[in-house]
């Protein structure tokens, strides 16, 4: 009876998290708009991120597996909700080795970030307002301790909201 019920809940909780994804996903605006308003903008920032590509060279991609935090409780919620991510590094090839003994540095700054996102902002973020909260996150914590980032960016491989 037990597993019934869990089995009950779960399948539950895994429906509704579908169709909240999906409202964000249908409600979300469309950029198609502001890209038309900001056509010039875009071509310069895309001419300033190709120059630094060249730059920095090739990348390598190295991933941070199964960042898991539980996320804020509004006052009147008693159900707790986590979020799991996966996240990917861009660190130029040179700088690899410098990215690699930091890993444990950018979970721990991963958790502190993600960790603090109720469950309602949480659903209504994007992917892109993830990976630009946490590459702000990162740029704060190496500023803070006046050290150069060993990579380029952070992006989101997998994410998960329950």
């Amino acid at each position: 009876m037990n597993k019934k019920l869990i089995m009950i809940i779960l399948g539950v909780a895994l429906v509704c998290g579908g169709g909240a994804g999906a409202a964000v996903w249908f409600l979300a605006p469309k950029a198609d708009a502001a890209e038309a308003a900001h056509g010039e903008d875009k071509t310069a920032k895309k001419k300033k991120k190709k120059e630094d590509e060249e730059e920095v060279g090739p990348l390598k991609y190295l991933t941070v597996d199964k960042v898991i935090v539980m996320l804020r409780r509004s006052p009147n919620e008693a159900v707790p909700h986590y979020l799991s991510a996966d996240l990917v590094v861009a660190t130029p090839v040179k700088l690899e080795k410098e990215a690699k003994e930091h890993l444990p540095l950018l979970r721990s700054v991963a958790v502190r970030t993600l960790s603090g996102l109720p469950m309602d902002k949480a659903q209504a973020m994007t992917i892109d307002e993830y990976a630009e909260a946490l590459n702000k996150a990162f740029e704060a914590e190496y500023e803070k301790d006046e050290r150069e980032q060993p990579f380029k960016e952070v992006m989101i491989g997998k994410l998960i909201l329950e």
